[in-house]
């Protein structure tokens, strides 16, 4: 049982943190309710763990290894049980969570720990869901899970400081790089990088410069390796869009307030990569700026 873990939601982030933790030893057992989002997370880590193979991260039969640690299934009863620690991944939705929170209470053993992976929602009023507010905890990934060193571990007001340094511990023997913060409104990761996407969507909406101009500004002035818009595409626009509305609420502050233009785009479901146009319109591998957003002459 000590190597058992138990991820929730079959995403992006949850076949990452899937395929992390069976890297690094552990047995995990994969749920979420739909079968066609499991075949699909582990046709994906499959993949993943191929490009690992052909990079000589991996060989061959340690790719086989690694899938076989990972056990999907749609039962949560069963996916949660005998576990020390549940991982959960779902959608960044409070009510949805919370309500899973309680199942997860209600299922799994009383020593299991409950860590959630939101990039933003209080992982006190998570733990004040269950009966167990002294083992939920933080444990916020970075996209892609595999590749990235960061792990935010997330400190309630509840939580044990043995649960934290539990908790710390299984995350460097991930081979990643555990940092504590507080828990407030978008921790430190979100409440330092959403407000930038933010800014740089209102210089867009206000004709300040183009897409382009604006990643480009970014990526060779600031040396990140990604412009703002391009990034916000990649985390999806829905998402950017409700973590800066928890943050305006959890903060009281209005400067969190999402650009105009970012909550239209919501609404007309232009989320970027994941439907295929945001800032940018996505085929396959090819990426152009959206037609919306192209320069006139």
């Amino acid at each position: 049982m000590e190597h058992n873990i138990a991820v929730i939601g079959a995403g992006t982030m949850g076949n990452g943190i899937a395929h992390t933790f069976a890297m690094s030893g552990y047995q995990v057992q994969f749920y979420d309710l739909d079968q066609s989002s499991l075949d699909k997370a582990m046709t994906t880590i499959a993949h993943n763990l191929e490009r690992q193979v052909v990079k000589n991260i991996i060989n061959e039969s340690q790719k086989f290894e690694i899938l076989s640690r990972i056990q999907p299934i749609n039962d949560l009863e069963r996916a949660v049980s005998n576990v020390i620690m549940v991982v959960e991944a779902i959608t960044e939705n409070e009510t949805i969570k919370l309500e899973l929170y309680r199942q997860l209470d209600k299922y799994s053993n009383e020593s299991t720990i409950l860590a959630s992976n939101t990039s933003s929602i209080s992982i006190g009023k998570l733990a004040a869901a269950t009966n167990r507010p002294d083992k939920v905890i933080g444990m916020h990934f970075m996209n892609p899970v595999p590749v990235m060193k960061l792990v935010e571990v997330v400190k309630s007001i509840t939580t044990s400081t043995l649960v934290v340094a539990n908790v710390t511990e299984i995350a460097i023997k991930l081979g990643k790089t555990p940092v504590l913060v507080n828990d407030y409104a978008g921790f430190i990761a979100n409440r330092v990088l959403m407000p930038m996407i933010n800014e740089a969507i209102h210089a867009l909406h206000e004709g300040v410069s183009d897409v382009e101009g604006i990643d480009t500004i970014m990526k060779l002035g600031m040396a990140h390796p990604m412009g703002p818009l391009q990034l916000a595409d990649f985390i999806g626009l829905d998402v950017c869009h409700s973590i800066l509305k928890i943050m305006e609420e959890g903060l009281g502050q209005p400067k969190y307030s999402p650009c105009p233009l970012l909550s239209n785009m919501v609404t007309a479901k232009m989320l970027g990569r994941k439907t295929g146009e945001g800032f940018y319109k996505y085929d396959g591998k090819n990426m152009e700026v959206s037609p919306i957003f192209a320069p006139r002459n």
